[in-house]
């Protein structure tokens, strides 16, 4: 008889959950404030009624230096107004234009922190911020992305095989320093004529929309601009409304950094029963409707901006995301970024979706950083925030399109050039054979490199 011998499991130790103090990042909860504009002495007589219009939101845009002055008064040395007129008037490639919902968010505290704040850093560059040494990368184009040349009607992007970007109006509410659209939105500036649309709004959107139901293999319509929260409500839902009547389009994005820079405009009546209208049509297609926008830096998530994506939400629309890009000096930290994740995670519903890098506009180098230090951020922001809500940080390569940053085919750190594959053709590789094998490249800011690279750089500049 064979004896079977019995022997207890010893379980293995229990061990202490870490302290969230001893964390890289020790995660908490961060209620969202509402600034008291009435701090700010050209706002002191503003009351909430008016605060809270997107009417007067817009009739109180900062557009220049003087407003600015009236706005912000003696709590700001002459010094910053003056570095601003000079940014101004030799290298800004976006003329000013803040709304009173942005610049409430900026610390006003003195001199010094307004220099320091990030949203002040985007919104409001001044020549100080500048590189006095690279103020551009060698390599930097107007229109970065080349979306122009893979326009298939005016203003109509058709880029990746089964999705196309309509921008629908040149303007916004509020202009960042760091448009990727610097060629052709807002109004010209002394550094910069502005390229325009030669068609008419209506004869375009008519365009886009009869391309759109010539070409089936088209599923996915970004829908954007400048901003969609600049077209009047009315030619907006037509035009969403005839993207729910052709059959192949599922999925309608629609771009609006004014969620975060001008909420009022989300929570008009107008607007919120127009979004109810669309989804309730959506719903009964199958599509989805999404709404995406742009916040870089959790100082500009208040409450304001927390219920007007709550309203969005409440329409009836898929989701409300995020596409901030990463900017030195913005939100270039691990903290930042997971500050920002949470915020809109926790406070604001809005999904954390993609961290751009900033694009290689003229006048961006102050901005820019090396790709390196997007894998680095990449990697330190994994793991803290659910899967679904982990924002992918990406190199938009000109040509190629979004990468996640660890998807280079090869790197030279020395020089900055990183080479990129693509596994599709736009139309303007139909016919070239090579288009799937041939490396595209993409430039880390030149003062990021080691020595030997920018002397390198210096060499090919002197013997331009």
């Amino acid at each position: 008889m064979t004896t079977v011998t019995s022997t207890a499991t010893t379980a293995a130790p229990r061990t202490a959950a870490p302290d969230p103090a001893s964390q890289p990042y020790p995660y908490r909860r961060r209620p969202l404030t509402e600034p008291d504009w009435r701090r700010l002495p050209g706002w002191r007589d503003v009351t909430r009624a008016e605060w809270e219009s997107a009417q007067w939101q817009r009739a109180h845009c900062v557009k220049n230096v003087r407003q600015l002055r009236e706005v912000l008064g003696d709590l700001i040395d002459e010094s910053f107004y003056a570095d601003l007129q000079r940014d101004q008037a030799t290298h800004a490639t976006m003329s000013m234009l803040v709304t009173p919902q942005m610049l409430n968010t900026m610390d006003t505290g003195g001199t010094d922190a307004f220099y320091a704040d990030p949203v002040r850093r985007y919104m409001i560059p001044v020549f100080s911020d500048r590189r006095a040494d690279w103020p551009s990368h060698p390599r930097a184009t107007r229109d970065s992305l080349h979306e122009a040349q893979m326009w298939a009607v005016e203003g109509l992007t058709h880029r990746y095989p089964t999705k196309v970007l309509a921008e629908l109006l040149p303007t916004c509410p509020q202009y960042c320093g760091h448009c990727t659209r610097m060629d052709l939105v807002g109004t010209s500036t002394p550094a910069v004529a502005k390229h325009r649309f030669t068609l008419k709004n209506p004869d375009r959107h008519a365009a886009m929309l009869d391309y759109l139901r010539r070409t089936p293999g088209v599923r996915d319509v970004v829908v954007s601009g400048g901003d969609v929260a600049n077209l009047p409500w009315p030619r907006l839902e037509a035009f969403v409304d005839a993207l729910l009547d052709i059959d192949s389009v599922r999925d309608i994005r629609l771009a609006t950094k004014a969620l975060m820079g001008l909420p009022q405009h989300w929570l008009q009546d107008e607007v919120r029963a127009g979004m109810e209208r669309l989804a309730a049509k959506a719903r009964r297609r199958g599509v989805q409707i999404a709404v995406h926008t742009h916040v870089n830096t959790a100082r500009s998530l208040t409450p304001l901006v927390a219920r007007a994506a709550r309203a969005l939400l409440d329409t009836g629309i898929r989701d409300v995301r995020n596409q901030g890009v990463l900017l030195h000096g913005v939100n270039d930290t691990p903290a930042d970024l997971l500050d920002l994740s949470f915020a809109l995670l926790d406070e604001a519903q809005i999904m954390p979706y993609y961290l751009y890098m900033c694009d290689m506009i003229p006048g961006s180098e102050h901005w820019r950083l090396p790709l390196w230090r997007a894998q680095e951020l990449q990697h330190a922001i994994m793991g803290y925030l659910p899967g679904f809500a982990t924002p992918r940080i990406v190199c938009d390569v000109p040509y190629v399109g979004k990468r996640w940053v660890h998807q280079p085919a090869d790197y030279d750190r020395e020089r900055g050039i990183s080479y990129w594959t693509k596994n599709y053709r736009t139309a303007l590789e139909a016919a070239d054979p090579d288009a799937l094998t041939r490396r595209y490249e993409y430039y880390d800011p030149i003062h990021t490199l080691p020595s030997a690279g920018r002397a390198w750089w210096a060499e090919q500049a002197a013997a331009r």
